[in-house]
Protein backbone atom coordinates (compact mmCIF):
# COMPACT_ATOMS: atom_id res chain seq x y z
CA UNK A 1 0.00 0.00 0.00
CA UNK A 2 2.92 2.36 0.76
CA UNK A 3 4.42 1.89 -2.69
CA UNK A 4 1.08 2.59 -4.32
CA UNK A 5 0.66 5.78 -2.32
CA UNK A 6 4.13 6.98 -3.31
CA UNK A 7 3.49 6.20 -6.94
CA UNK A 8 0.24 8.14 -6.81
CA UNK A 9 2.02 11.13 -5.30
CA UNK A 10 4.65 11.12 -8.05
CA UNK A 11 2.00 10.96 -10.73
CA UNK A 12 0.14 13.86 -9.16
CA UNK A 13 3.32 15.95 -9.04
CA UNK A 14 3.93 15.27 -12.72
CA UNK A 15 0.40 16.31 -13.59
CA UNK A 16 -0.63 12.82 -14.72
CA UNK A 17 -3.20 12.00 -12.03
CA UNK A 18 -6.04 12.01 -14.54
CA UNK A 19 -4.22 9.46 -16.73
CA UNK A 20 -3.61 7.17 -13.72
CA UNK A 21 -7.30 7.09 -12.85
CA UNK A 22 -8.49 6.74 -16.44
CA UNK A 23 -10.15 3.51 -17.50
CA UNK A 24 -7.76 1.39 -19.63
CA UNK A 25 -8.62 1.43 -23.31
CA UNK A 26 -8.84 -1.52 -25.73
CA UNK A 27 -9.18 -4.12 -22.98
CA UNK A 28 -10.94 -7.33 -23.97
CA UNK A 29 -12.68 -9.73 -21.57
CA UNK A 30 -12.97 -13.28 -22.84
CA UNK A 31 -13.03 -16.95 -21.82
CA UNK A 32 -12.36 -20.37 -23.31
CA UNK A 33 -12.46 -23.97 -22.16
CA UNK A 34 -10.87 -27.32 -22.85
CA UNK A 35 -12.32 -30.74 -22.09
CA UNK A 36 -11.23 -34.37 -22.06
CA UNK A 37 -13.51 -37.39 -21.66
CA UNK A 38 -12.25 -40.23 -19.49
CA UNK A 39 -13.72 -43.55 -18.39
CA UNK A 40 -15.30 -43.41 -14.93
CA UNK A 41 -13.45 -45.63 -12.48
CA UNK A 42 -15.42 -45.34 -9.21
CA UNK A 43 -18.70 -47.15 -8.49
CA UNK A 44 -21.03 -46.11 -5.67
CA UNK A 45 -23.83 -48.56 -4.96
CA UNK A 46 -26.53 -48.04 -2.35
CA UNK A 47 -28.55 -50.95 -0.97
CA UNK A 48 -31.59 -50.30 1.20
CA UNK A 49 -34.35 -51.98 3.14
CA UNK A 50 -37.66 -50.70 4.53
CA UNK A 51 -39.77 -52.04 7.34
CA UNK A 52 -43.21 -51.20 8.74
CA UNK A 53 -44.94 -51.94 12.00
CA UNK A 54 -47.17 -50.67 14.76
CA UNK A 55 -44.33 -50.15 17.20
CA UNK A 56 -41.39 -47.82 16.52
CA UNK A 57 -38.96 -49.82 18.64
CA UNK A 58 -39.85 -53.03 16.80
CA UNK A 59 -39.32 -51.45 13.37
CA UNK A 60 -36.02 -49.98 14.51
CA UNK A 61 -34.86 -53.34 15.83
CA UNK A 62 -35.73 -55.09 12.55
CA UNK A 63 -33.76 -52.51 10.57
CA UNK A 64 -30.81 -52.80 12.94
CA UNK A 65 -30.67 -56.56 12.61
CA UNK A 66 -30.71 -56.41 8.82
CA UNK A 67 -28.10 -53.66 8.74
CA UNK A 68 -25.78 -55.39 11.20
CA UNK A 69 -25.89 -58.59 9.15
CA UNK A 70 -25.37 -56.72 5.87
CA UNK A 71 -22.40 -54.76 7.25
CA UNK A 72 -20.79 -57.92 8.63
CA UNK A 73 -21.23 -59.72 5.31
CA UNK A 74 -19.99 -56.83 3.16
CA UNK A 75 -16.98 -56.04 5.35
CA UNK A 76 -15.63 -59.55 4.80
CA UNK A 77 -15.00 -58.60 1.17
CA UNK A 78 -13.98 -54.98 1.80
CA UNK A 79 -10.60 -53.76 0.55
CA UNK A 80 -9.13 -50.25 0.80
CA UNK A 81 -9.92 -48.15 -2.30
CA UNK A 82 -11.26 -51.23 -4.10
CA UNK A 83 -14.44 -51.51 -2.01
CA UNK A 84 -15.19 -49.34 1.01
CA UNK A 85 -18.21 -50.26 3.12
CA UNK A 86 -20.22 -47.83 5.24
CA UNK A 87 -23.73 -47.28 6.52
CA UNK A 88 -25.93 -44.59 4.99
CA UNK A 89 -29.22 -43.06 6.13
CA UNK A 90 -31.13 -44.73 8.95
CA UNK A 91 -34.58 -43.15 9.21
CA UNK A 92 -37.71 -43.87 11.22
CA UNK A 93 -40.94 -41.92 10.86
CA UNK A 94 -44.64 -42.29 11.73
CA UNK A 95 -47.48 -43.13 9.37
CA UNK A 96 -50.64 -41.17 10.05
CA UNK A 97 -54.21 -42.24 9.37
CA UNK A 98 -56.90 -40.06 7.84
CA UNK A 99 -57.57 -38.48 11.23
CA UNK A 100 -53.94 -37.39 11.53
CA UNK A 101 -53.17 -39.86 14.30
CA UNK A 102 -50.17 -42.19 14.29
CA UNK A 103 -51.26 -45.53 12.81
CA UNK A 104 -47.87 -47.15 12.55
CA UNK A 105 -44.18 -46.66 11.84
CA UNK A 106 -41.97 -47.02 8.81
CA UNK A 107 -38.20 -47.08 8.64
CA UNK A 108 -35.41 -47.30 6.09
CA UNK A 109 -31.75 -48.26 6.35
CA UNK A 110 -29.05 -47.80 3.69
CA UNK A 111 -25.77 -49.62 3.07
CA UNK A 112 -23.16 -48.03 0.77
CA UNK A 113 -20.50 -49.86 -1.22
CA UNK A 114 -17.93 -47.68 -3.00
CA UNK A 115 -14.66 -48.28 -4.82
CA UNK A 116 -12.76 -49.07 -8.00
CA UNK A 117 -13.31 -52.84 -8.08
CA UNK A 118 -16.64 -53.04 -9.90
CA UNK A 119 -16.71 -56.85 -9.85
CA UNK A 120 -16.12 -57.01 -6.11
CA UNK A 121 -18.81 -54.41 -5.41
CA UNK A 122 -21.48 -55.89 -7.67
CA UNK A 123 -20.83 -59.42 -6.45
CA UNK A 124 -21.08 -58.30 -2.83
CA UNK A 125 -24.29 -56.41 -3.59
CA UNK A 126 -25.73 -59.52 -5.17
CA UNK A 127 -24.90 -61.59 -2.09
CA UNK A 128 -26.30 -59.25 0.59
CA UNK A 129 -29.57 -60.59 1.95
CA UNK A 130 -32.76 -58.64 2.72
CA UNK A 131 -31.62 -55.48 0.93
CA UNK A 132 -32.27 -54.14 -2.59
CA UNK A 133 -30.17 -51.89 -4.79
CA UNK A 134 -31.77 -48.45 -4.58
CA UNK A 135 -29.23 -46.38 -6.54
CA UNK A 136 -26.05 -46.67 -8.54
CA UNK A 137 -23.68 -43.85 -9.46
CA UNK A 138 -20.32 -43.64 -11.17
CA UNK A 139 -17.54 -41.20 -10.50
CA UNK A 140 -13.95 -40.37 -11.30
CA UNK A 141 -11.12 -40.88 -8.85
CA UNK A 142 -8.77 -38.03 -8.05
CA UNK A 143 -5.91 -39.92 -9.67
CA UNK A 144 -7.80 -40.39 -12.93
CA UNK A 145 -8.94 -36.78 -12.97
CA UNK A 146 -5.45 -35.38 -12.32
CA UNK A 147 -4.08 -37.59 -15.09
CA UNK A 148 -6.04 -35.73 -17.78
CA UNK A 149 -6.47 -32.35 -16.07
CA UNK A 150 -3.21 -31.07 -17.56
CA UNK A 151 -4.38 -32.01 -21.05
CA UNK A 152 -7.69 -30.21 -20.54
CA UNK A 153 -5.88 -27.14 -19.19
CA UNK A 154 -3.52 -27.04 -22.18
CA UNK A 155 -6.53 -27.17 -24.52
CA UNK A 156 -8.22 -24.32 -22.64
CA UNK A 157 -5.12 -22.11 -22.74
CA UNK A 158 -4.58 -22.77 -26.45
CA UNK A 159 -8.24 -21.92 -27.16
CA UNK A 160 -7.96 -18.71 -25.11
CA UNK A 161 -4.82 -17.58 -26.98
CA UNK A 162 -6.33 -18.45 -30.36
CA UNK A 163 -9.50 -16.52 -29.60
CA UNK A 164 -7.58 -13.50 -28.30
CA UNK A 165 -5.39 -13.45 -31.42
CA UNK A 166 -8.38 -13.78 -33.75
CA UNK A 167 -10.39 -11.01 -32.09
CA UNK A 168 -7.37 -8.71 -31.96
CA UNK A 169 -6.84 -9.10 -35.71
CA UNK A 170 -10.57 -8.59 -36.42
CA UNK A 171 -10.38 -5.22 -34.66
CA UNK A 172 -7.24 -4.21 -36.53
CA UNK A 173 -4.69 -4.86 -33.79
CA UNK A 174 -1.49 -6.77 -34.41
CA UNK A 175 -1.10 -8.36 -30.96
CA UNK A 176 -2.18 -8.39 -27.34
CA UNK A 177 -0.75 -8.70 -23.84
CA UNK A 178 -2.25 -10.56 -20.91
CA UNK A 179 -3.67 -8.49 -18.07
CA UNK A 180 -5.47 -10.99 -15.82
CA UNK A 181 -6.05 -14.74 -16.05
CA UNK A 182 -8.15 -17.21 -14.02
CA UNK A 183 -8.06 -20.98 -14.44
CA UNK A 184 -10.98 -23.04 -13.10
CA UNK A 185 -11.74 -26.76 -12.97
CA UNK A 186 -15.34 -27.33 -14.10
CA UNK A 187 -15.20 -31.13 -14.17
CA UNK A 188 -18.39 -33.13 -14.08
CA UNK A 189 -17.18 -36.32 -12.41
CA UNK A 190 -20.29 -37.97 -11.02
CA UNK A 191 -23.26 -39.31 -12.98
CA UNK A 192 -25.88 -40.94 -10.75
CA UNK A 193 -28.88 -42.88 -11.98
CA UNK A 194 -31.55 -45.02 -10.41
CA UNK A 195 -30.91 -48.71 -10.94
CA UNK A 196 -34.05 -50.38 -12.29
CA UNK A 197 -35.01 -53.72 -13.72
CA UNK A 198 -38.39 -54.78 -15.11
CA UNK A 199 -40.00 -51.56 -13.93
CA UNK A 200 -38.83 -51.86 -10.32
CA UNK A 201 -35.73 -51.40 -8.23
CA UNK A 202 -33.07 -54.02 -8.90
CA UNK A 203 -33.00 -56.69 -6.23
CA UNK A 204 -29.71 -57.99 -4.95
CA UNK A 205 -31.39 -61.35 -4.43
CA UNK A 206 -32.23 -61.87 -8.12
CA UNK A 207 -29.90 -64.84 -8.04
CA UNK A 208 -27.77 -66.08 -5.19
CA UNK A 209 -24.34 -64.46 -5.22
CA UNK A 210 -24.84 -63.17 -8.79
CA UNK A 211 -23.34 -59.75 -9.58
CA UNK A 212 -25.72 -56.82 -10.08
CA UNK A 213 -25.28 -55.67 -13.72
CA UNK A 214 -23.73 -52.20 -14.10
CA UNK A 215 -21.90 -50.34 -16.85
CA UNK A 216 -19.86 -47.17 -16.35
CA UNK A 217 -19.87 -44.28 -18.78
CA UNK A 218 -17.41 -41.46 -19.29
CA UNK A 219 -16.79 -38.36 -17.20
CA UNK A 220 -15.97 -34.98 -18.68
CA UNK A 221 -12.94 -33.25 -17.19
CA UNK A 222 -13.20 -29.59 -18.17
CA UNK A 223 -10.95 -26.61 -17.41
CA UNK A 224 -11.92 -23.04 -18.25
CA UNK A 225 -9.66 -20.01 -18.67
CA UNK A 226 -11.04 -16.50 -18.35
CA UNK A 227 -9.48 -13.08 -18.04
CA UNK A 228 -8.63 -9.87 -19.85
CA UNK A 229 -6.11 -8.87 -22.51
CA UNK A 230 -4.83 -5.52 -23.70
CA UNK A 231 -5.11 -5.16 -27.47
CA UNK A 232 -2.06 -3.55 -29.13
Amino acid sequence: MGLLACAGAVLAQNGNASQASAVPQNVLQLSASGAVEVQQDVLVMQLSTTKEGNDAASVQQQLKQIMDAALAQAKRDAKPQQMEVRSGDFTLYPRNNKDGKIAGWQGRAVLILEGKDFSRITTTAGAVQNMTVSSVSFGLSREAREKVEGEAQAKAIAAFKERATSIAKDFGFSSYTLREIQVNDNSNVLMPYAARANGGMMKSSMAADSPVPVEAGKARVEVSVSGSVQLR
